[in-house]
């Protein structure tokens, strides 16, 4: 992150703990933690003599490897004189871990929760993001002072039904609590006066060691570092962290230095920083509430619940990584019948945050980078609505619980989104309109009410826009499509909130802008509300785009259609990043294409994960489902989900949500007279309001958004005024932000087939076809089985005796149409000057291909491109000359002459830069300048961006698109 106007750069501090290892005595706990290369280490020491309190010491002390030697030396030394063993160590290590995951308490003493595998799963920049494989839970009071309870193995039990391994993330460096628009934004609440007063530090040449065994306590062991361990306070004022003797600012040094007349180049003042994390979607908090305050930030590991997915586009060899994250919220959180609607706060059910990243894998940098992410978000409609479970019935009555006239949890609902998102706030409602018997219809009555009622006092620029769609009917309407509806209301909706952009466009967007790209109605990322109606981008522009406002999709249980729909909204933002990142001619994108099928995929995997979380069960209706797809065998499956999430919410709900409550504080055993399994229900524990903790009616009914929200508005207030935790003046290349060395790791070897990105999802390797020329991820792929398909396709429309088409699995109209390519969305719209696709359909039903041999075995033109024929006059002559050469060097034919003899066989003799090489000594060849000069211009391009092309380039560059 970088502000361009006062030429201040900002980068992430990197967690400093990343490897750690627990030891033990019998009065104490010492947890030793330190950084990838095991260079900087620090101590906690927790006593365990206490019973129920928690003392931990943290004495906020970086030591060297010989430093913490010598103390784990010493401590071992020192308990095993006195406790009189000779034989044992009075110190012993119990495990390793990478992370704390945090403390907990039931009725007993505490335990200490540690991360003891971990799993990479993508990549974000130089960002390495981590899943949780396997974690431990460890009693800290010794067996001597416990007061057992015949209540804690009941707790412990219920407390570990939270499976840690199962989709919890984490990283270092990359604050997954906040989107990449947020965390690339640089702070705002700090005055740059400030900043430019202060110099940055000098850079760190020490040596760096190598650490062979993780805290070996061999006493033997020769250590390479002599330096002594530095005391460090963390510190969250930029006063207290610069108060120094130093004061002048970057202009005045440099006018002191540099000679009259002449001006050098502003030198950018680096800080590191260190965001706040959304505590919305922290799921260890409460775990970590207890040593929040008194720890060194560097213990404080955030770890987030969710799903995380990452693939491979290969576009002819450069790769482009596109990366799915979904935060799940801790509040109001639990499972499918038992949670529904929202609590009095206005936290909803089932909350999840979605953000599709597309970036340029070849620069890796935040800075230099290209980055596209778009956010969207799912949740339960917002108003007090449940279902009683209490009777064995698939679907139980819907009923509303308490009024809400004044649309007051509403309103505190939307407030957030525009305080998180911004303007405008577009919701897609996929809730059932018409019923026979009413069922859902009664919440999409209520929900329009309270759209309509908070409208009333917010400005029109920034109204809540409602789009209704019914997802079950039109998709039992044969004429209709669910797909070409969905594809059309997400460009419209993409279209209003635009994408995360933080490079500014390319100079052929300038050349030949799109009317797709060019009239999205967003500003850029430094506030410019102009940005997006401009007809042209200029050289100089510096700044990208940036998204204000969210969509939020929901149905029901904001499952199967919620995914769908959130699958169309993917599929037309990637169209916009991938056309931002130069990639694509025009920001639109096939349904069978490589990359299409990749992205449904993940999303295939993104809604089965949620579903499994929140329903019990993986998805019933997927996406190949409303494209009608989907193989006839796929309904048995559907048949056997909707019996496991049946089964489930059941019979194993109640369990999970006391698991869901104990985990996240939601329910105290210590602080509750009545244990938590012999609880009727739970609604007091999340609806506050009802406990007397605050009165109602707290805030105007009318003004239900917060005073400083339309200060900002369209700009989301939290990053118009981002705020952060620690602020410290850096240099760069520092070890705390040096991002290249952490995620690279240069000092140690590593095999090419284990590295994350050689088991990457990959648009080659896993769906491409194998006998294939174009190579393209957006060419239209035939699937396997697809002519017999449209064979019976085209027979069941002509026969009149086929009522039901969907009963064989295929579908009632062609692919291409199913796919959302319908001629309806080649027409031209009367707001929208082009829909989402502008290419009609190639398959009609006049045109049906007769039952013959080439539909089954196509021709080799089809599949390789051209017929094999006779080799010309010029190839057989080049090819008996190297078989002649291979005859004469293996098997020389001696041939008797006669006034010579025998003739001398044809030795060949190779000619190398390398004639003198061997196994152990090269000599390199000799490099010429030019390109010497070449290799130096690639390197500067790396750590000082690519240079503006010159004029001549531009000339040559216009002319040659003039031609097309």
């Amino acid at each position: 992150m970088e502000d361009t106007k006062h030429n201040i750069q900002f980068y992430p501090i990197i967690n400093g703990l990343q490897k750690m290892a627990l030891y033990e005595t019998k009065a104490r706990l010492y947890l030793i933690g330190s950084n990838n290369t095991q260079t900087k280490f620090r101590v906690l020491k927790i006593d365990r003599t206490e019973s129920h309190s928690l003392n931990i010491t943290d004495d906020k002390v970086e030591y060297s490897q010989r430093q913490i030697k010598e103390l784990l030396s010493m401590i071992n030394e020192g308990n095993r004189a006195q406790s009189g063993q000779r034989q044992m160590f009075g110190l012993s290590r119990t495990v390793s871990a990478f992370g704390i995951v945090g403390f907990v308490r039931f009725l007993e003493g505490y335990y200490i929760i540690l991360v003891t595998k971990r799993r990479k799963v993508a990549v974000i920049g130089l960002h390495t993001i981590y899943k949780v494989e396997d974690t431990t839970m460890i009693y800290i009071p010794h067996d001597s002072v416990r007061k057992h309870h015949d209540d804690e193995p009941k707790y412990v039990r219920l407390f570990q039904n939270i499976d840690l391994s199962s989709n919890f993330y984490f990283s270092y460096s990359y604050d997954l609590t906040h989107s990449l628009q947020y965390n690339m934004s640089p702070p705002r609440d700090i005055p740059h006066e400030l900043l430019l007063r202060f110099k940055s530090p000098s850079p760190d040449v020490g040596e760096v060691e190598k650490a062979e065994d993780f805290l070996n306590l061999s006493v033997n062991s020769k250590d390479s570092s002599e330096e002594p361990g530095k005391g460090f306070s963390s510190q969250s004022n930029i006063k207290s962290s610069c108060n120094g003797n130093d004061t002048t600012t970057a202009s005045e040094s440099q006018s002191q230095t540099s000679p009259p007349g002449k001006r050098k180049k502003q030198v950018p003042c680096s800080y590191g920083i260190r965001n706040i994390p959304n505590n919305k979607y922290v799921w260890n908090a409460y775990l970590l509430k207890p040593v929040e305050r008194r720890l060194h930030p560097a213990w404080i590991l955030p770890i987030t619940h969710g799903f995380v997915a990452q693939s491979n586009i290969s576009v002819y060899g450069r790769s482009f990584f596109l990366t799915l994250i979904a935060r799940r919220s801790c509040r109001y959180a639990g499972t499918r019948f038992l949670k529904r609607g929202a609590n009095f706060e206005g936290d909803v059910a089932n909350e999840v945050e979605t953000e599709q990243l597309v970036c340029d894998a070849h620069v890796t940098s935040l800075l230099m980078g290209r980055f596209t992410s778009f956010v969207q978000i799912r949740g339960s409609i917002p108003s007090h609505w449940s279902q009683d479970v209490s009777k064995m019935v698939p679907k139980p009555p819907i009923t509303f619980d308490v009024m809400d006239p004044f649309a007051e949890t509403a309103g505190k609902h939307f407030n957030e989104l525009l305080r998180r998102f911004g303007s405008p706030i577009i919701i897609l409602n996929l809730v059932k309109r018409r019923e026979r018997r009413p069922h859902e219809s009664i919440l999409n009555t209520d929900y329009c009410r309270l759209i309509d009622q908070l409208n009333i006092t917010l400005p029109p620029q920034h109204h809540i826009q409602y789009v209704a769609v019914d997802m079950a009917r039109i998709n039992k309407q044969k004429d209709e499509n669910v797909m070409s509806r969905l594809s059309d209301i997400a460009y419209r909706a993409v279209k209003k909130t635009g994408i995360f952009q933080s490079a500014p466009p390319y100079y052929s967007h300038h050349l030949n802008p799109n009317t797709h790209y060019r009239h999205m109605e967003r500003t850029s990322t430094q506030g410019n509300y102009n940005f997006g109606s401009r007809r042209n981008f200029t050289l100089t522009e510096r700044h990208g785009r940036m998204q204000t406002g969210v969509v939020r999709v929901n149905c029901v249980d904001c499952l199967d259609r919620t995914n769908t729909a959130q699958f169309c909204l993917g599929k037309c933002a990637l169209a916009f990043q991938l056309y931002s990142l130069g990639v694509l001619e025009r920001p639109a994108l096939e349904f069978d294409s490589d990359c299409v099928r990749m992205l449904e995929e993940m999303y295939e995997d993104h809604g089965d994960t949620l579903a499994l979380q929140y329903g019990g069960s993986q998805l019933v209706h997927r996406i190949k489902t409303y494209r009608r797809t989907a193989p006839w065998t796929s309904q048995g499956n559907d048949i056997m989900q909707t019996l496991s999430r049946y089964y489930s919410n059941t019979f194993s709900d109640t369990e999970k949500q006391n698991a869901i409550n104990l985990f996240l504080g939601v329910y105290i055993p210590r602080e509750e007279p009545v244990p938590i399994w012999e609880l009727s229900s739970d609604y007091l524990l999340h609806h506050t309001l009802t406990r007397g903790v605050r009165p109602c009616h707290s805030r105007s009914t009318s003004q239900w958004w917060d005073s400083d929200v339309m200060e900002t508005l369209p700009v989301p207030v939290e990053q118009a005024r981002k705020s952060v935790s620690l602020l410290l003046p850096v240099s760069s290349g520092e070890p705390k932000i040096d991002l290249y060395t952490d995620h690279h790791r240069p000092s140690e070897f590593c095999i090419l087939s284990e590295l994350f990105s050689y088991h990457m999802s990959h648009s080659v390797r896993d769906y491409m076809p194998n006998f294939t020329t174009d190579e393209s991820p957006f060419s239209v792929r035939r699937r396997p089985g697809k002519r017999q398909e449209e064979l019976s396709r085209n027979q069941s429309s002509t026969s009149s005796s086929q009522k039901n088409p969907g009963m064989t699995g295929q579908a009632s109209t062609s692919s291409t149409t199913s796919s959302g390519t319908s001629s309806t969305e080649s027409e031209a719209s009367d707001e929208d000057e082009l829909s989402v696709v502008t290419t009609a359909s190639d398959d009609d039903g006049d045109n049906s291909p007769s039952l013959s041999l080439v539909s089954f075995f196509p021709p080799m033109t089809e599949t390789y491109g051209d017929y094999l024929h006779e080799p010309s006059r010029a190839d057989n002559s080049i090819y008996k000359r190297y078989e002649q050469i291979y005859k004469t060097t293996s098997c020389p034919v001696i041939k008797m002459n006669q006034s010579t003899g025998p003739a001398a066989p044809l030795v060949l003799i190779q000619r190398s830069s390398f004639c003198l090489d061997s196994s152990v000594e090269t000599d390199p060849p000799t490099v010429g300048r030019r390109s010497r000069d070449l290799y130096n211009g690639y390197v500067s391009m790396a750590s000082k961006g690519s240079q503006p092309p010159a004029n001549r380039d531009l000339l040559m560059y216009r002319k040659f698109a003039s031609f097309s």
